[in-house]
């Protein structure tokens, strides 16, 4: 079994409503659906907020190209934690651009907090990082030649990549890895 495709990415904002103008009036992306409505049960069981009266507000923003972002607004709210890019878990999002520099000069120009400007990777495409008003790290990239690669050759490529040059990357490591604590159960029905 395989999936069909990449659905959405989960943030926790501070204030919703910034949030939802951040994206839209900066990378054109539509807010496409909101729910207020969840039962403070759950938000306290599932969602683990220590609270005797929980809320949250949930919205979906649409990114031109068809992927989602969830938007998730817990009131009462905790402080955010800094990035760190060694601990196992996510780090940030990416949006596909055609020109960073231009995309550089156009963030600066509406006060987004730049972290890097533009560089090359030696496998030639261009990115440079970004944050949102509540620090989430956004990469912007140009993936270059790689975008029909991606986009024609993805699956085919996948199949024939497993097999040969990266055949090595689906074995076991033969390391053991840490302990780690386990997540709360993901269910499809907290929306």
């Amino acid at each position: 079994m395989k999936v069909r495709s990449f659905s959405h990415v989960a943030l926790t904002v501070s204030d919703f409503n910034r949030s939802v103008r951040f994206y839209a009036d900066v990378f054109g992306c539509a807010l496409v659906g909101v729910n207020c409505n969840h039962s403070q049960d759950r938000l306290r069981d599932f969602f683990g907020v220590d609270s005797a009266d929980p809320e949250l507000k949930i919205g979906w923003v649409r990114v031109p190209g068809g992927v989602t972002l969830e938007i998730f607004e817990f009131t009462p709210s905790v402080s955010g934690e800094p990035v760190v890019w060694n601990r196992p878990g996510p780090t940030h999002i990416s949006f596909n651009c055609r020109d960073t520099d231009r995309w550089h000069d156009y963030l600066v120009s509406r006060g987004v907090e730049i972290l890097s400007p533009p560089e090359r990777s030696p496998l030639g495409h261009s990115f440079f990082f970004v944050r949102d008003p509540d620090g989430n790290l956004i990469e912007m990239i140009n993936i270059r030649y790689l975008r029909p690669v991606l986009r024609w050759l993805g699956p085919l490529g996948g199949f024939l990549l497993r097999r040969t040059r990266y055949r090595r990357f689906y074995r076991p490591s033969g390391r053991v890895p840490e302990t780690a604590p386990r997540p709360a159960a993901h269910s499809s029905t907290h929306e």
